[in-house]
């Protein structure tokens, strides 16, 4: 017998296509000040939305000084007696840059073999709005929902959520759930059901080295001072060994290696890893002594995401630039401290800067540690069911090497676990050029969530106490 709920989940899918495109056309950017009026439309977007769905209690949250982009919240308190969850998703997207890589507009949601392309389309716009349209069709079908749902739709995710600790304790009590279930996070492969059941931490900063107080003739000034192009780039390749590993002093500290039942569980995981990196056109290459997953999971690292400095524009300019700059980040693992792997890093540039260079770090990004939701709390079995009764698959547990920081947040501040439950594939190029969202996953996405909302309404909220701190 089909859930009318999840009936008419699907019939309204043509509206939802549309309200997607619709938001998908706000570049919501929240790390370009450019961008600002992006986020604004966004915001108003999705809080017409809540409205027009009945949630009560809507309003705007910052950290106490009122700084940052503002989170969305809002809630239903339909059943007293069942549980309380914290519904998560975020409304920023990352910069669309490079654009002349893109095949349509970013901004521009455009259809094209059952896919629709756009920057933030799977991170986490259609995600989002395949969770809203879900509580959306319970309201409409039942008159309310059969769970308590708080919404916390974020506007900083994509820069690490440093505003989220201070919404978090300064809206402690608004924010009490017995747990979260996140729109963010990613499925791993489309070919696979899983559920994610850890991620990585992540911090990072941008760097400047100067060598002159301006940029000066090479031919004048050649051979006679330091180019600080060479310098920075000395200091990254220094980074790593030949053999992958991170040359950085404590930088590993708190590290634990993978298990030999760890290593085992991820050997038994279906992966062809040919066919994988064949598909991006590149060869595996890491940190040596691990498995490609193992590395993708356990293993923390350091990037180099941009490093720039000097004449980039057409023909030559024979220049020696006074100052050259990069973006570093690091996806780190359960032991690690952020700031203490990112002062590590710090500190091993400091120490490897040659005399006649100076540095400057700034723009330091906001920081979470990684995190792994314990493999018995209810709502991953909730999650579980869901994905088994839809799919008619038993999900595998993996890993994720992103970050999504409310995690690991939530449960610092709040005491309570996330469950990833986004709809959205890996392969899906965001951050990238031609990010997309498969059509199909719209409809398996509703199925899941009607259901995940349906086993939810079974438990007591009594089993979610065990793993309450908070």
């Amino acid at each position: 017998m089909t859930d009318p709920v999840l009936a008419y989940a699907h019939a309204n899918e043509p509206q939802l296509i549309a309200d997607l495109k619709t938001l998908v056309s706000y570049p919501s950017v929240g790390a370009d000040p450019a961008m600002a009026q992006g986020m604004e439309d966004a915001r108003h977007f999705i809080e017409a939305r809540i409205k027009a769905m009945g949630f009560a209690n809507a309003q705007r949250l910052t950290p106490p000084d009122g700084s940052g982009q503002a989170a969305l919240y809002a809630e239903r308190l339909d059943a007293p007696g069942k549980p309380t969850i914290l519904v998560y998703a975020h409304y920023d997207v990352q910069p669309a840059d490079p654009l002349d890589k893109w095949h349509s507009p970013p901004f521009e949601a455009v259809e094209r073999d059952g896919r629709l392309f756009g920057r933030g389309i799977s991170d986490d716009k259609a995600p989002m709005m395949i969770a809203l349209d879900t509580l959306a069709a319970f309201i409409a079908v039942e008159g309310q929902l059969p769970i308590n749902v708080k919404l916390l739709i974020e506007g900083e995710e994509e820069t690490g959520s440093p505003s989220l600790p201070g919404i978090l304790e300064s809206h402690r009590a608004l924010l009490m759930s017995d747990a979260v279930l996140s729109a963010d996070g990613a499925r791993w492969r489309p070919d696979l059901v899983a559920l994610n059941v850890g991620s990585r931490g992540n911090t990072g900063f941008e760097m400047r080295v100067q060598t002159a107080a301006q940029d000066l003739h090479s031919g004048r000034y050649g051979g006679i001072v330091a180019n600080p192009l060479h310098v920075i780039s000395g200091l990254i390749a220094g980074l790593h060994d030949a053999q992958g590993r991170i040359t950085v002093a404590g930088f590993y500290d708190g590290v634990a290696e993978p298990s030999a039942e760890e290593r085992a569980e991820i050997a038994a995981i279906p992966y062809d890893e040919a066919t994988a990196f064949d598909a991006i056109k590149a060869q595996p290459r890491g940190e040596a002594g691990y498995s490609t997953l193992e590395r993708l999971w356990m293993r923390p690292t350091l990037d180099v995401n941009g490093m720039w400095g000097g004449y980039i524009g057409a023909g030559s300019k024979t220049v020696i630039p006074n100052e050259a700059f990069a973006k570093l980040t690091m996806r780190l693992v359960p032991g690690q401290d952020p700031q203490r792997a990112k002062q590590a890093v710090i500190d091993h540039l400091h120490a490897h800067l040659p005399p006649f260079s100076t540095l400057e770090i700034y723009a330091e990004r906001g920081q979470g540690r990684a995190y792994a939701v314990p493999p018995d709390h209810p709502l991953l079995g909730a999650a579980a069911a869901a994905l088994e009764q839809t799919s008619g698959q038993v999900p595998l547990k993996v890993r994720i090497g992103a970050s999504l920081p409310l995690t690991e947040i939530v449960h610092r501040i709040l005491g309570i676990d996330t469950v990833m439950f986004s709809f959205a594939l890996a392969d899906e190029n965001f951050h990238a050029p031609n990010e997309f969202f498969r059509l199909s996953s719209v409809t398996d996405g509703l199925a899941a969530w009607v259901q995940i909302i349906r086993q939810i309404a079974q438990i007591s909220p009594d089993a979610f106490a065990l793993y309450r701190r908070g």
